[in-house]
C-alpha cells in the first residue's frame, strides 16, 4: 500500500520550507492573486482536503500542496465530494472539497445533493464562469447549484477571504454544504490592494442564529409525562450525535427515568450498551422492535422519524405518548403530542436537570423499565448445523447466504472499525448483525438522496477522518461498478480497509421490488464481476469466498495486522431478502434502493 498524502491537521504536518516561489502573487504585481487569498482562509481552517485538479483549481491546490498542506486526491469529481462529506460523519469536523468549473462541477451534483439532504457541512471551493461572461463551454453553476439546494459564493478581487470564511463559519453553523467560486479571469488576478475603494465582502447571509433555549413551561410539559409514564422510551439521532455534550444527557436522563434507549442507524452506541435496545426503524432487530412498541411515552431526540424509520407508522403503539424534539420546525411529525424546537444537548441537559437522579427519586422504587426489561442478546454464527454437519454458508440454490456471510463479518473483523454503506438491497444485513464502537462508525451514504455508487469515495474520506480504525466498506455490484475509478483511491489511501461486496450479479433492490411483480428482470441483472481480481489489479489482496470456509483468508489478513486494503467478493443468493425489504413488500410500501435515514 502506497500512501500519498498525510491527512494529519495542518497544524502537525512538517512542510517544507516555504520559498518565495512557493507564495504564488498576481504577474507583475506583488500582490498575492485571488486563490492564494483563498488558500491562506483554508490553512486557518481545521479541515481535510479532498479533489481532484483541473484548470479552474490548479493554483489553488499547488498554492496548498507547495506549502505542505496535505490533499487526498480522488479520481472522480464525484468523489471528492462524497469524500468530504463521509469526513465529517465519520469524525464531526468539517471537511473541504475542490474541483474545476465545467464539467468538473457537474460531476459533483449527485453527491452535492446528498450532502444537502443529508445537512452535512462542507466547502467545495470551485473554478467558475469569468467575471468578464460566459465562454462558449461554460453552464450556469449557480443555478444548478441552488437547484441542489446548495448556495454558491462567488468571489471577486475584493479580498475574498473574509467572503471565504464566512463561508465555512456558516457551513458550520447551519449544517449544510456551502459552494466557494472563483471566476476563472481572476485565477491570477490581484487581491485588491491596500489604498483601493474597499466594500463591505460580498456575503449573502449571516450566520445563523443560535435557537432558543426551551422555556420552563415546555420543559415542564415533557417532564410530566415521562415521570408518569412506566414504560418510558428515548429515541436518539444524529442531532444528539452532533450536538456537544448531547450523549452524556442522554444517558443521565434515561438513567434517571429507568428508560429504555433506541437510535437511528446513524447514531449507534450513542449513550452506550446498557439498557440499548438498539436500532429504532426497518434496520432494528424485530424481537426488539417488539419491546419499543410497548412504550407508553417515547421521547424522540434529533431523529427524523421519516417513514423507514417509524417502520411505517407500526414503531410506536397507537396509545403511546409521543415527544419530539428536533432543531428544525419543518421536521415537526404528525405523530408527536408534544413538540419542542431545540438543540438536543440543551433540551436534554435542561430535562435531566429537572429531574431527580434516580428512577426511585422520580417516583420508581422498582428502578423503572431498564431494571424490569432484559434486553435480547445478538445473535450468534452457528459453525454447525443440527445434523452435526459444518456449516458451508451456502443459501437453496448453492451461492452465499448473506445472512450467515454478515454474522461470519461480526467475529472476523477488527473491532476497532469504521462501516460505510452504499445503497442496495443488501443494506439491511450489517446492523443487524455487525455491532460498532461508537456513533460515528456507522455511516449510510446515498440515502438522504436515494442514490447508489457513492461507497468507495466516501470510504476514502472515512479512512483520512480515521486512519486508526480500520474502514470496511460494505457495496453491492451495482453500486461498486458505478464508482469503481475511486476503489483505486480507497487503496492508495487507507492504512487498514476492507471492501465487502454482496455481489447478487444484479440491482437486487429493483429485482426484489419489480421481477417479483411481473416486470422484465434482464435490465435488473448484471454480468458477474470478480471484485477481488480487480482489487487486486489495484494492489490489494482479496478473495472471491464460495464457502464459509473460504473468509478464512480475511481471518489470516486480520491477523497478519490488517495492513493495507482486502476486498471480499462475496456471491451471494439472490433468493434471500432482507428483513427491511420483506416487511416493506408485505405492507405494499415502496422500498428505495438506499433506504433513508438519520
Amino acid at each position: 500500500m502506497t500512501t500519498v498524502a498525510d491527512t494529519r491537521p495542518a497544524a502537525d504536518h512538517p512542510a517544507r520550507e516555504v520559498t518565495s516561489r512557493d507564495r504564488a502573487t498576481a504577474p507583475g504585481t506583488g500582490v498575492p492573486a485571488v486563490p492564494q487569498a483563498v488558500a491562506r482562509v483554508v490553512r486557518e481552517q481545521d479541515t481535510l482536503l479532498f479533489g481532484l485538479m483541473g484548470n479552474g483549481n490548479a493554483h489553488l491546490i499547488s498554492e496548498l500542496t507547495s506549502t505542505g498542506f496535505p490533499f487526498v486526491t480522488v479520481r472522480h469529481e464525484a468523489g471528492a465530494v462524497a469524500a468530504a462529506d463521509a469526513a465529517f460523519r465519520a469524525s464531526g469536523r468539517l471537511a473541504t472539497a475542490t474541483v474545476t468549473y465545467g464539467a468538473g462541477f457537474t460531476n459533483t451534483l449527485t453527491a452535492l445533493s446528498e450532502a444537502a439532504l443529508a445537512r452535512i457541512p462542507l466547502v467545495l471551493i470551485v473554478g467558475d464562469v469569468p467575471t468578464s461572461g460566459p465562454r462558449f463551454f461554460d453552464v450556469d453553476q449557480v443555478g444548478m447549484a441552488a437547484a441542489a439546494g446548495v448556495e454558491t459564493v462567488r468571489l471577486d478581487a475584493y479580498d475574498p477571504a473574509p467572503q471565504v470564511r464566512n463561508a465555512y463559519a456558516r457551513a458550520r453553523a447551519e449544517s449544510r454544504p456551502i459552494i466557494v467560486a472563483i471566476p476563472y479571469d481572476l485565477v491570477e488576478a490581484p487581491v485588491r490592494a491596500a489604498g483601493e475603494p474597499a466594500r463591505e465582502p460580498a456575503v449573502t447571509s449571516t450566520v445563523a442564529a443560535a435557537l432558543p433555549a426551551p422555556t420552563e413551561a415546555e420543559l415542564e410539559s415533557f417532564r410530566s409525562v415521562l415521570r408518569q409514564a412506566e414504560r418510558p422510551l428515548i429515541i436518539a439521532g444524529r442531532g444528539v450525535v452532533d450536538s456537544p455534550g448531547a450523549p452524556e444527557a442522554l444517558r443521565r436522563l434515561a438513567d434517571s427515568l429507568g428508560a429504555l434507549i433506541a437510535t437511528s442507524v446513524m447514531a449507534r452506541n450513542v449513550a452506550g450498551p446498557v439498557g440499548d435496545l438498539g436500532i429504532a426503524g426497518g434496520f432494528g432487530r424485530l424481537e426488539r422492535v417488539e419491546i419499543m412498541r410497548q412504550a407508553d411515552a417515547v421521547l424522540v431526540v434529533g431523529a427524523g422519524m421519516n417513514p423507514f424509520q417509524m417502520r411505517y407508522g407500526t414503531l410506536v403503539g397507537a396509545a403511546a405518548t409521543v415527544l419530539q424534539v428536533d432543531a428544525r420546525e419543518q421536521n415537526r411529525h404528525e405523530r408527536a403530542d408534544r413538540f419542542m424546537l431545540a438543540d438536543a444537548g440543551v433540551a436534554l441537559r435542561a430535562l435531566a436537570e429537572g429531574l431527580g437522579a434516580t428512577p426511585q427519586q422520580n417516583g420508581r422504587p422498582d428502578g423503572g423499565w431498564s431494571a424490569r426489561q432484559p434486553v435480547p442478546a445478538a445473535p450468534r454464527l452457528e459453525t454447525e448445523r443440527p445434523d452435526g454437519n459444518a456449516e458451508d454458508g451456502l443459501a437453496e440454490d448453492g451461492r452465499l447466504n448473506p445472512r450467515t456471510m454478515a454474522l461470519a463479518l461480526e467475529e472476523i473483523l477488527p473491532a476497532q472499525r469504521t462501516f460505510v454503506q452504499d445503497g442496495g438491497h443488501f443494506i439491511g444485513w450489517i446492523p443487524l448483525t455487525c455491532s460498532v464502537p461508537d456513533p460515528r462508525a456507522h455511516m449510510f451514504v446515498g440515502t438522504a438522496f436515494q442514490s447508489i455508487g457513492l461507497g468507495f469515495p466516501s470510504a476514502v474520506g472515512a479512512a483520512a477522518a480515521r486512519p486508526e480504525q480500520t474502514t470496511v466498506l460494505v457495496t453491492g455490484d451495482g453500486g461498486g461498478l458505478m464508482a469503481l475509478a475511486d476503489l483505486e483511491s480507497f487503496v492508495r489511501q487507507a492504512r487498514s480497509g476492507v471492501v465487502v461486496v454482496f455481489n447478487d450479479a444484479a440491482y437486487g433492490a429493483e429485482l426484489h421490488q419489480y421481477a417479483v411483480r411481473g416486470l422484465d428482470e434482464e435490465a435488473m441483472l448484471i454480468e458477474e464481476v470478480d471484485f477481488a481480481a480487480v482489487g487486486r489489479a489495484f494492489g490489494a489482496e482479496g478473495v472471491k469466498a464460495r464457502s464459509l470456509a473460504d473468509l478464512d483468508a480475511l481471518r489470516d489478513w486480520v491477523a497478519r495486522g490488517a495492513e493495507g486494503v482486502f476486498v471480499l467478493d462475496l456471491p451471494i443468493s439472490r433468493n434471500v431478502v432482507a428483513e427491511y425489504m420483506a416487511e416493506s413488500m408485505a405492507g405494499a410500501q415502496p422500498a428505495p434502493r438506499p433506504l433513508p435515514v438519520d
